[in-house]
């Protein structure tokens, strides 16, 4: 929220200087963004009199001008075809800076004629469009005076932000009024005198969706003369970033930011018919102000006429009845509509208004009639013209609350003591309404306040007013109870899961909870209760059944993007139903492309099903899994290759992970091309390590005594999975074999048909002593007969 330093003053009769001023309204909460002196930025522009412009010898849209700054006479080339002798106009010299383009001027030769400094036009200086000739001042302009102090510049811009509870500040009013109740001077209450009808307005209005819009007053206004503004209302829109369109469209803008009431003014001859308010039919269009066309979904608050939508409620006007230099006759709108209401239309269409932003925080409802008068006064002064009785649909809604304050709660929940007499004091000069009864305060809420709920929102707003640095600083209490302090078991899983992701070569991702419904049937049904009521964005309103969607559509931006191989993951909440039990944390991963980039020495290859079930087994490993009790059968879900996917479980409900290809229909469908692997680990399923803490990988700890290594080679049922043969191995002797692997499998001569040859390597680990002969044949058999009795197989 922009304002002037002056605009403010209108309504708050002050003698506190700009930091006294600004200081106090972050104080009050009203944080200050940037404070910016137009006057600062000109200093060193001054008016200066052309003495005598001649033409340049050397070019024929340049003049040779003597400029007379004040204190001295110097020589200025300029190419604006109105310099002229006599004229007065803003002279920057050498060492100025041009606001608009940071060009530091400096002394120099144009065309081989010396020129120091420069006339400036209105443009250079940020002061508006023009540029086709630099500025020309009255004749009675005084030479060497700061031009910033001639154009009355010297008027500071003060940017607050504005917190979402807080839209009584969206008008300079309601700051000024916030700013008096802080003590900082008195307010002046709005001054202008009513307008008194002449008759009936012909144009009429008929409300059918009193929900969205309970009331509506309009007044026709004909014999108006519509062109630019005056030249004081649009210094001040040009002050805050507004851009003056005509008389009448800058009344409507000005008031938005005085008063925080939006109004809209239409060009009463290009009506048809009378208006009605309604809700929004599919598949109509209304072609808007922002020069955008827009196709409208049912049930948006829309504003008609026998033409059909002319206009979005509290959000945007349309083309149709917009109005021009030519208008003539008008039709002013001063309207309530509900917040909420107008907060999903703005966000499924996109549409951002000051309009927009004011009503979805809730503007005062009781400031309909004096916001119509004030408009109506405004028009009448600076276009003339006759205005009709305001026709009134509708009622005004009372939106005000009563809720019963205990004074002590200041103390409980703020930590300060204020005094009876004070509470009532600061809740009286913010509009509030005290009545004591009983011991307690009953409060009632002006209507400018819709965001007051509670009685914890009057006990900050006497804290903000009273002050928020007497709030004492007190250190929190000894306590004799010991306090546990830590990462639960489940934290210490999460981050050593991420860690090893990381330690793999993936790098992590943080999506959004959304994604869009057409996505969700990928991966699982549609279900009501995740269809997000008002989404952030009209592609975002499911809450997500699966991470694997976003990471998916993000390794397809950055393929967009040149990058061809790419490794994410995400540890995040997917989403089966909205209870606490439908929500469970999965860490996915996916990988896209090959291995690794092009190499002289070693070709990468396509990534595949088993660097997917490997990147699965190392995380899970280090989260704290036993994954050689675990199991891997070709049960994936139908997201993933039927034939080229596989699950990781502990017995036959309590799944670990997921991994293979992505299906080619889930990739044609979110606009993906493979090769494309993934993993889905949940975390939640891993079974915490017994022991305190909850630790899932022990301290790290090396025997003193000698590893033994020994390999066997089985011949087995080519059916048989290599998983087994290492489950079974590992199994012959948990305390002393340390490790199983496989490290070569064989089918052809010397194997019979339909077997196979599997090569195992076996690590033997003793911690307190070195093995014998006899102990490492001892386990060698037990490794033999577990295969065989496992898979049928037979050493070879």
């Amino acid at each position: 929220m922009k304002f002037t330093l002056s605009w403010l003053k209108d309504y708050l009769d002050t003698d506190a200087d700009l930091d006294t001023i600004t200081e106090k309204l972050t104080a009050i909460g009203l944080e200050i963004e940037e404070v910016e002196n137009p006057a600062d930025t000109l200093k060193p522009f001054v008016i200066a009199e052309v003495l005598e412009a001649v033409q340049h010898p050397d070019a024929d849209k340049l003049r040779v001008c003597k400029v007379n700054t004040g204190t001295e006479v110097l020589q200025v080339v300029c190419g604006a075809p109105n310099a002229r002798t006599g004229l007065k106009g803003a002279f920057a010299p050498s060492g100025a800076v041009i606001p608009t383009n940071g060009m530091k001027l400096k002394p120099t030769k144009i065309r081989g004629v010396e020129s120091n400094g420069m006339l400036c036009s209105e443009r250079e200086l940020g002061l508006g469009e023009d540029h086709d000739g630099i500025i020309d001042l009255p004749s009675d302009a005084p030479v060497g005076t700061p031009f910033a102090d001639y154009a009355g510049l010297n008027d500071p811009v003060i940017e607050i932000a504005i917190t979402p509870n807080r839209q009584d500040a969206l008008g300079v009013y309601g700051i000024a009024r916030d700013l008096a109740a802080a003590g900082l001077g008195s307010l002046k209450e709005p001054s202008f005198e009513k307008v008194t009808g002449k008759g009936e307005s012909p144009v009429k209005v008929v409300i059918e969706t009193t929900e969205q819009c309970p009331v509506f007053a309009g007044r026709y206004i004909k014999g108006v003369k519509n062109g630019p503004s005056p030249d004081w209302l649009q210094k001040r829109l040009k002050s805050i970033g507004l851009r003056p369109i005509s008389t009448l469209v800058d009344i409507t803008n000005y008031i938005t930011y005085d008063m925080a009431r939006p109004l809209h003014v239409y060009d009463a001859d290009r009506l048809q018919g009378d208006i009605v308010v309604r809700q929004t039919k599919d598949g109509e269009t209304l072609s808007a102000l922002n020069d955008n066309e827009y196709t409208l979904q049912a049930g948006a608050c829309a504003i008609t006429d026998n033409s059909g939508v002319i206009g979005l409620g509290g959000i945007i006007g349309g083309t149709s009845t917009g109005c021009e230099e030519d208008t003539v006759n008008v039709f002013l709108e001063c309207a309530w509509f509900d917040p909420i209401a107008i907060a999903m239309a703005g966000r499924k269409l996109g549409i951002d208004s000051d309009a927009r932003y004011r009503f979805e925080r809730g503007v005062d409802p009781e400031s309909v009639l004096p916001g119509i008068e004030q408009a109506t006064r405004m028009i009448i002064d600076l276009c003339g013209g006759e205005a009709s009785d305001i026709f009134l649909a509708g009622k005004v809604p009372d939106i005000t609350k009563t809720v019963q304050v205990r004074p002590e709660r200041i103390r409980s929940l703020g930590g300060v003591d204020v005094s009876e007499g004070e509470i009532i004091d600061i809740l009286g000069r913010l509009g509030f309404g005290v009545e004591k009864k009983n011991g307690v305060l009953k409060v009632t809420t002006p209507s400018w306040r819709c965001d007051i709920d509670g009685e914890a929102d009057f006990v900050e707003e006497v804290l903000r007013i009273h002050g928020f640095e007497h709030i004492p600083s007190i250190p929190l209490p000894n306590s004799s109870r010991e306090i546990e302090t830590g990462l639960s078991p489940l934290q210490k899983r999460v981050r050593l899961a991420k860690r090893t992701a990381a330690e793999l070569g993936l790098k992590e991702a943080v999506t959004w909870s959304f994604l869009p419904s057409d996505q969700v049937s990928l991966f699982a049904e549609l279900k009501p209760e995740l269809v997000l009521d008002n989404p952030i964005s009209s592609d975002l309103d499911a809450m997500r059944p699966n991470l694997l969607p976003n990471l998916i559509t993000a390794a397809s931006r950055n393929i967009d993007r040149g990058f061809k191989n790419v490794a994410l993951f995400e540890a995040g909440s997917q989403f089966a139903s909205d209870t606490p039990d439908g929500q469970s944390l999965v860490l996915a991963g996916i990988r896209r492309g090959q291995t690794g980039p092009r190499h002289w020495k070693q070709a990468p290859e396509d990534v595949s099903v088993f660097q997917a079930k490997a990147d699965a087994e190392a995380i899970l490993r280090n989260a704290g899994a036993k994954i050689d009790n675990a199991q891997v059968v070709a049960e994936a879900p139908g997201w993933y290759h039927p034939g080229r996917s596989g699950v990781i479980r502990l017995g036959p409900k309590n799944i670990l992970a997921y991994f293979g290809e992505v299906h080619p229909k889930v990739l044609k469908a979110l606009d993906v091309k493979g090769p494309l692997v993934a993993f889905e680990i949940m975390l939640e399923n891993i079974p915490l390590p017994k022991g305190k803490g909850g630790n899932s990988r022990g301290p790290l700890k090396a025997s003193d005594y000698q590893a033994v290594e020994r390999d066997f080679a089985f011949v087995v049922d080519q059916n048989v999975a290599a998983a087994d043969i290492v489950r079974a191995a590992r199994s012959a002797e948990k305390k002393l074999i340390d490790d199983v692997s496989i490290f070569d499998v064989y089918q052809g001569q010397g194997v019979a048909e339909g077997w196979k040859s599997v090569a195992v390597s076996i690590r033997l680990q003793p911690d307190d002593r070195t093995l014998t002969d006899d102990e490492i044949d001892q386990i060698a058999s037990k490794v033999i007969d577990a295969v065989r009795k496992a898979t049928g197989g037979s050493l070879r």
